[in-house]
């Protein structure tokens, strides 16, 4: 689409997941199931086929991998998928991104912090030593140093330094900083503390009805419909009772502070379903346990559970609505994309967005006057110092924060630096003259401004925060909320010109690639590739017809590129461009000199609302019979942990060459490849002991790039090993399974044993003829799955032939 996705071919690097059932059990399968018919890409593998196709607004290096962190389905239609980057195999801090779909797989925009590709030496020139001996004093009171983690700052082009965590206290108060010490001078590059401050008797609300756990004589304050929420003493352990009566209504008592917690999260929750569409506190159904009794004129979120204070008189627990949903807030920006360490001007953000949340959850509950009525300021009911609330978003300028945007607000304490985002929200929901009873809110540039409601300002920023990437600026808010208010409402223009006119209204400059106009999101299209393969010799051209159709709304441009041809190879289109209901004419033209092998040239239909992705397989080389052949001895895309979700903590599947183990007199790991030098293996080096780099923890997988498979009788072939002592069991094992769209079928499996088992290359063959005409992926498993046990796997020469 124009407005915010340009192409280009990259390095190839991508990540692909897809939801597993459980495996299978039993003997070794040599044939594959019937599998179900052919399924459209799921949003998030319609997200992989973009990744791989290497966009250049990911600004991705030679030496870059991506890897699916989280993909997250909304009730608007909207999907989010998150990705981390590593860089010659460190992660890449600031390297995050966050790709946006519809319901149907068509990508509507992209959330990419990083300015340029990275080119930066990853030898350090200080140890890991001193790094730990610089980031320790940051705090003025550390108790721990977690050992330094070497990674790539994504500044410029890269910046080498040491992720370090170091906990205990700064100033009196816990402290878990996040510090990166700069791994050539030895300077701080970056810190930020992950600690942000920030039926009952109830204080603040009145009569209430909580969530707690029990029956007869034993009860807890434990919600049992929200996963995680309890509250209880410093100890961290709930509070039980006799019965289910709960508090005495005192400003004093800690028991009735729970009461106000336990009401407030359960809203602040309620809301997060209801108006946000977003599942529990971490949005995977979970929260967080909140404390009372800290013994301090505060209250803080410090990265596991909500701690709350009192009011400097003593005379009131800090634990007003607002207040409580402003920390839980804090547990909301930590669990969306991008996490919540970084720059100053993030802190700020984090806090800001704390009070759009107690906002929120205060709109939501909705109680009456004598109680804690719905309004836009911050901690007025609990008064914390006697001075009346603690930030006021329709004019932060009357506590000395700042109403409007400015080059110092990135630099400022971050509760101060929280106006200018407080300000927009209180515009973009409430309007600069409200008649609702809120105030008047002034504006930096004099403009009248119309509110859109709460609910929707909530909306537009929950679709922000799903963009968020660790880099995280004011004018990266602004750019993510004009995206979200065009796609979350298509076909009107009132949220996109809102939005735009509160952040114009505060002083936040426009940020690069920001959407200008309020262009539909509801038009979509389909595309197709006839056939999705072809087999040629160097020298030949290839021709497939592009098929598009308009699936919803208006017909659309649709402008066609590629990527991931081989060396020299082009492809042209005619037309370069259709409007969706028609068809194009690729023509892929080989040189003569191309180096024999199976290539994945992604197809990019970019459209006016919409861009949409499909596989083209060239083989080139062969008598045609072979459909895909991988040798190991070239990377073509097989990617390590594609869904995420692997437990393995050792020994994950690599490419290389791998060295000989043995243990016991027993051969392990082979050190010799059926062919070539490489093979894939699970932890390829040797280290001191067998041990060392075997499988451990659980599952690895690795996940071979998309295949297109014609008609016809098709035979998967390869080489394996399993090798494991006698610590093993059945449980472990190694699979082989095809995934073709949202399924998948194990077709290979060998068990582990109670048994010495040396390793040895055999040949596995597998009839995949039932998957004719399906674009399908291998994905090999390998699982230490009970007690620890050595395990090693390896494959080598993967090949499907057709006849």
């Amino acid at each position: 689409m124009k407005r915010s996705v340009a192409f280009a071919l990259v390095a190839s690097a991508s990540s692909l997941a897809v939801a597993l059932s459980a495996p299978s059990a039993g003997a070794i399968g040599l044939t594959a199931q019937a599998p179900p018919a052919a399924s459209p890409d799921t949003p998030a593998q319609a997200a992989d086929r973009l990744v791989e196709s290497e966009p250049a607004i990911l600004r991705a290096s030679p030496k870059d991998r991506f890897l699916r962190h989280s993909a997250l389905a909304t009730k608007d239609g909207l999907n989010y998928i998150a990705y981390e980057r590593t860089y010659s195999g460190l992660p890449v801090y600031g390297g995050d991104f966050v790709v946006v779909t519809n319901s149907t797989g068509g990508v509507l925009s992209t959330s990419v912090a990083q300015t340029e590709p990275l080119s930066v030496s990853t030898t350090p020139k200080i140890d890991a030593a001193k790094a730990a001996e610089i980031a320790r004093t940051q705090i003025s009171d550390p108790a721990e140093v977690a050992a330094p983690k070497l990674s790539v700052m994504a500044q410029g082009r890269g910046r080498l330094a040491y992720e370090v965590l170091v906990t205990g206290a700064d100033r009196g108060r816990e402290s878990k900083m996040h510090v990166f010490v700069d791994a050539v001078t030895g300077e701080v590059a970056e810190k930020s503390d992950e600690v942000r401050d920030g039926s009952g008797a109830s204080y603040y609300n009145g009569p209430v009805t909580i969530g707690t756990s029990g029956s007869g004589t034993s009860y807890s304050m434990t919600d049992p419909a929200r996963p995680g929420i309890r509250c209880g003493g410093q100890g961290g352990t709930a509070y039980t009772g006799t019965d289910d009566s709960w508090g005495n209504g005192s400003g004093t008592n800690l028991e009735t502070a729970c009461v106000d917690a336990m009401y407030a999260v359960s809203q602040e929750w309620d809301m997060l379903k209801s108006w946000l569409g977003r599942n529990g506190i971490d949005g995977n159904g979970n929260g967080f346990p909140a404390r009372v009794g800290l013994s301090d004129v505060n209250a803080y979120w410090n990265g596991s559970y909500t701690n709350f204070g009192r009011s400097q008189d003593g005379q009131r627990q800090a634990t007003p609505i607002d207040v409580v949903a402003h920390e839980f807030g804090h547990a909301i920006f930590q669990t969306t994309p991008g996490g919540s360490s970084g720059s100053n001007e993030k802190g700020g953000l984090n806090e800001s967005t704390g009070d759009v949340f107690g906002a929120l959850t205060e709109f939501y509950a909705n109680e009456p006057a004598q109680y804690d009525p719905p309004d836009l300021s911050v901690g007025e009911e609990v008064d914390l110092v006697g001075d009346g609330p603690i930030r006021y978003m329709h004019k932060p300028s009357l506590l000395g924060d700042p109403d409007c945007y400015s080059s110092s607000v990135p630099n400022m304490e971050v509760h101060a630096a929280a106006g200018v985002q407080n300000h927009w929200f209180y515009l973009l929901s409430m309007g600069s003259n409200p008649t609702n009873g809120q105030p008047v809110s002034p504006t930096c540039n004099s403009t009248t401004v119309a509110g859109v409601g709460i609910q929707k300002a909530g909306q537009i920023f929950m679709g922000a925060l799903n963009r968020k990437t660790t880099t995280w600026t004011h004018q990266l808010v602004r750019k993510a909320s004009l995206e979200a208010a065009i796609q979350l409402f298509p076909g009107s223009c009132t949220e996109f010109n809102a939005t735009k006119a509160a952040w114009n209204a505060v002083s936040v400059p426009a940020a690069s690639g920001e959407p200008t106009s309020c262009g539909s999101t509801s038009n979509d299209f389909s595309m197709t590739l006839n056939p999705a393969s072809a087999s040629v010799q160097a020298g030949q051209q290839a021709t497939s017809t592009v098929g598009t159709q308009t699936t919803s709304g208006s017909a659309q441009s649709v402008t066609f590129s590629a990527s991931g041809l081989p060396s020299g190879a082009t492809a042209s289109f005619s037309p370069a461009s259709v409007t969706s209901g028609a068809s194009s004419t690729m023509t892929i033209s080989v040189p003569a000199n191309t180096a024999a092998g199976t290539y994945n040239v992604i197809v990019t239909g970019d459209g006016a609302s919409v861009d949409h992705t499909a596989t083209f397989t060239l083989t080139v080389g062969t008598t045609g019979n072979v459909v895909f052949n991988d040798t190991f001895e070239t990377d073509l895309g097989w990617t390590v942990n594609a869904s995420g979700t692997d437990t393995a903590t050792a020994g994950k599947w690599e490419r290389g060459d791998p060295a000989a183990t043995t243990s016991s007199g027993v051969t392990l790991q082979l050190g010799t490849t059926v062919s070539g030098s490489n093979d894939l293996v699970t932890g390829r080096l040797a280290g001191t002991a067998a041990g060392d780099y075997d499988v451990d923890g659980g599952l690895t997988s690795v996940r071979s790039p998309e295949i297109a498979l014609p008609s016809g009788t098709l035979t998967l072939t390869f080489s394996w090993y399993l090798a494991h002592l006698n610590n093993a069991s059945s449980s472990d094992y190694f699979r082989v399974r095809v995934v073709s769209g949202s399924s998948n079928t194990v077709v290979f499996q060998q068990l582990g044993a109670a048994s010495n088992r040396a390793g040895a290359w055999q040949t596995a063959t597998v009839n995949l003829s039932s998957y004719a005409g399906q674009t399908v992926r291998l994905l090999v498993e390998t699982a230490d799955a009970s007690t620890a046990s050595l395990i090693e796997a390896g494959v080598d020469d993967v090949k499907i032939t057709k006849s």
